[in-house]
Parts: C-alpha cells; sequence; structure tokens
C-alpha cells in the first residue's frame, strides 16, 4: 500500500529526542520534588509556592522549546520578569536540590527526623552562599572599567604612532538593557577621545528587532577617524541580513563583514578589517561566514593591517597572513575569572580565551576584550564590563602591555563620577603590569 503522505521521521530519530524529553521531565520531577519535601511544613503553603516555582521555572522552557523561540518579540517587561527569574531559578534548582538530597542522605542513619532537618539546612546554606554569590555578580557587572593596552606594532608607519582605537565587545544590546549604564559607556567612551571605535561583535542580545535599542542608545557614539561594527554570533543568530540591514538603515557607522578600510594620515596609510564569524558557517555558505582571504583582498601591499574579529579562534589565521594586531571578544572571560592566574571560565574550552597575546613569530599581536555587556543573567565577577582604549605604538617587535583596570562607573551608587588628580596620579604611579596567557 503506498503512503500518500509523503515521508515522515524515522523511528531512529524520533527515539533520541523521546529520550532526551523523558530525561528533562525526570530531572524536573526529581529536583522539584526534593524541593517539595524539604519545604513541606516549613511555613504556611509552602507546597503551593513551591508548585508556583516549578511552574514559573518549567513553562518558559515549554514555550520557547515548541516554537524553537520566542514566538513573539519579548519585551523589557518579559525578559525582566520572565526570561530573568526563569535563569536564575534553573540555575540555582540543581544545587539547592542536589545539596537537600545529599543532606538528607547524610542524616539518614541517625533516624528520625534527622535526614530532613540535615537536608533543609544543607540546601539552605548552598541557597544562601548562592544568592551572596548572585548579587556579587550582579554588581559586578554594573561595574564599569577602563582599560588601556599598548600594542607595540612591528614596521607600524610614524604617523599612526599613537593611534588610539576604543574597543567595546559584547554589548548584547536588548530592550532590557540599562540606558543609564549605557550612557556611561559612551561617556567614557568619548572621555578617551580615541581615533576611531571597533565595536568587536554582539551588537545585539537575540533579536533583529534589538537593533532598534541599540540605536537609540549607542547612536551618539562617534570617532573622527569613524565607528566599525562587526557581527558576533548572536548577530548572526539574531538573523545577519535582517540584523545588517537595519545597522546599515540606522546609519549608526561602518558595517565591516570580510571588508577593509584604509585610514591615510598623509602619506602613510593602515587598514582595518572586519572579519564574519564563524557561527556564520564555513567559508562561502552566507554572507556572515569569515573569510579571510575576501577580508584582505583590498588592503594595499606592505600596509599594516588591524584586524576585528569577534571570535579569536580566527587569530592564528589572521596572524600567519601578516594582520599585525587583532581586537577580539566573544568569551566575555567566561564571566568569572581570575586574572592574576590568567584563567576564567572560558580557559578550558579555548586556546586563548582572555587577555594579551603575542604570536610564536613575534609579528602579530591579539588582545581579548571581557566585553562591556553580558549574556544571560548580569553576572560578572573578575571580568568587570570594559571599554578598552588600545594605543599603537612602533616598536621593533609586537608585544602588549595591558594597564590596570580603572573603574568608571558603579550602578549602586548615585550615578557616573570622575577621579580626582590624586587619584590619576596614583594610578599613573602604579606597577604595569601584563595579563599572562590562561
Amino acid at each position: 500500500m503506498s503512503n500518500s503522505e509523503g515521508p515522515h521521521p524515522s523511528p531512529r530519530r524520533r527515539a533520541p529526542r523521546t529520550a532526551i524529553a523523558l530525561r528533562v521531565v525526570a530531572y524536573f520531577i526529581a529536583a522539584w520534588g526534593t524541593i517539595a519535601v524539604l519545604a513541606a511544613g516549613l511555613f504556611p503553603a509552602a507546597l503551593v509556592v513551591t508548585l508556583a516555582l516549578a511552574l514559573y521555572g518549567t513553562l518558559p522552557l515549554v514555550v520557547f522549546l515548541r516554537s524553537l523561540g520566542w514566538p513573539f518579540y519579548p519585551n523589557a517587561a518579559f525578559r525582566l520578569l520572565v526570561v530573568r527569574p526563569f535563569l536564575y531559578v534553573n540555575l540555582m534548582l540543581p544545587l539547592v536540590a542536589g545539596a537537600g538530597l545529599i543532606g538528607a542522605l547524610g542524616g539518614a542513619p541517625f533516624g528520625g527526623g534527622h535526614w530532613l532537618e540535615a537536608g533543609r539546612v544543607l540546601a539552605g546554606l548552598v541557597l544562601v552562599a548562592l544568592a551572596i554569590v548572585l548579587a556579587a555578580g550582579y554588581i559586578g557587572s554594573r561595574w564599569l572599567v577602563v582599560r588601556h593596552v599598548d600594542a607595540f606594532v612591528r614596521g607600524l608607519p610614524p604617523s599612526f604612532d599613537g593611534l588610539k582605537i576604543g574597543q567595546l565587545s559584547d554589548l548584547h544590546i536588548g530592550p532590557h538593557t540599562s540606558r543609564r549604564f549605557i550612557d556611561a559607556v559612551v561617556r567614557a567612551t568619548h572621555a578617551l577621545s580615541p581615533d576611531l571605535v571597533a565595536i568587536t561583535g554582539d551588537l545585539i542580545d537575540d533579536r533583529a528587532e534589538d537593533v532598534a535599542v541599540y540605536a537609540s542608545l549607542l547612536g551618539s557614539l562617534s570617532a573622527p577617524s569613524g565607528v566599525f561594527m562587526i557581527p558576533g554570533n548572536h548577530d548572526v543568530y539574531a538573523g545577519w541580513d535582517d540584523v545588517e540591514h537595519a545597522l546599515r538603515r540606522a546609519n549608526l557607522g561602518t558595517v565591516l563583514v570580510n571588508e577593509a578600510r584604509v585610514i591615510q594620515r598623509g602619506d602613510d596609510a593602515i587598514a582595518v578589517v572586519g572579519t564574519g564569524d564563524p557561527a556564520g558557517g564555513r567559508r562561502g555558505t552566507s554572507r556572515a561566514a569569515p573569510d579571510i582571504d575576501r577580508a584582505l583582498a583590498g588592503v594595499p601591499e606592505d600596509a599594516t593591517v588591524v584586524a576585528f574579529a569577534h571570535n579569536p579562534a580566527l587569530w592564528p589565521s589572521l596572524a600567519s597572513r601578516g594582520v599585525a594586531l587583532t581586537l577580539s571578544g566573544h568569551t566575555h572571560w567566561g564571566q568569572f575569572a581570575l586574572p592574576r592566574l590568567g584563567w576564567s571560565l572560558a580557559s578550558p574550552f579555548l586556546a586563548h580565551a582572555m587577555g594579551a597575546h603575542t604570536s610564536e613569530d613575534g609579528d602579530a599581536v591579539l588582545y581579548i576584550s571581557p566585553g562591556t555587556g553580558y549574556w544571560g543573567i548580569p553576572f560578572r565577577l573578575g571580568a568587570r564590563p570594559e571599554v578598552t582604549l588600545v594605543t599603537l605604538r612602533r616598536a621593533e617587535a609586537a608585544a602588549a602591555e595591558v594597564h590596570p583596570a580603572r573603574s568608571v562607573w558603579r550602578a549602586s551608587t548615585a550615578g557616573p563620577h570622575s577621579y580626582s588628580s590624586r587619584a590619576r596620579q596614583r594610578a599613573r604611579s602604579r606597577k604595569r603590569s601584563r595579563l599572562s596567557r590562561p
């Protein structure tokens, strides 16, 4: 008998999806069941509160997965009142439930109700510890810093010695983004008087509609030699064709996608290059895919090249093609880092995760910004949001000197503040340091 209804998914394809779904359901039942047992009797309506939290922590996931994304544009209220609590709840759930279960098992041999008491105590301790860490991370995500980086460039034309590049990265702008914070970012950038500004990817959070918010918040950003923007993976996920069209229509600066621009100073010139992002696929599969050969095709012979590449994984290919300096972002330094040790949450997964790096042949430099915004929950420890000023220095060999970050603005204070002359003097007299390679 013929099948006129067309091809159906094979049982082999359906089976893994079903198995994964069953595991997720089993996890939520076990985790929330543990919380319910521990909470029962603690206060009136404890089970009702637990059920409400369970629904709040699972229903958004069901809606998101069924539509493979939000079936509507998530406005500020939705992101702040639904998405953010969902993320917080599901971040803490396995740790609190796991601690409660371990405590209960540890107290069981003592008989009576000791298992319940031990479970509650350990779960409570973990809950309090998590709350403290998350609160500290929230403050860190609003604690803006400025960092100066001297990039020593071999063969830099004399007239470009001292060129200042303001770098912003990973802003992740959306309707939930604090206007007050971004205003401080723009003011801090302008106060540095950069010759040009590079925004090295992840301009928006996750929807092409976020470009309108980006334009309203950063439309005043300017520099004498221009503002340059490149795609990051989140810009690609949002639909790069629509994002790029909206950016160009808003006239916010120069969008570089595997393209180069030449900057002249008298008879001297350097080239600035913007790459695509690996999230766009392999070379040629989409306009947003990285194509380094195409990006460098318009660069004059023997010109010093400064590249903006969101993902630092592109640096080895850029360096091998003679790019002197690459500015990247993407990693956020894991949003949790130990800078003195050169380690971040991103370090186990990336060869170059944070800070400054020099190629083995001594011809190329990479600087990876920790980013200026955040992704997911507002959380940063050891990786504060950064406005970077990269100053080009003419030198015989490539190197980078990364200066200590200076606090600019904290959201917990009354507002932005400037340093006194004494504070500036202390900052200058501080010993300059490098970030070690992770």
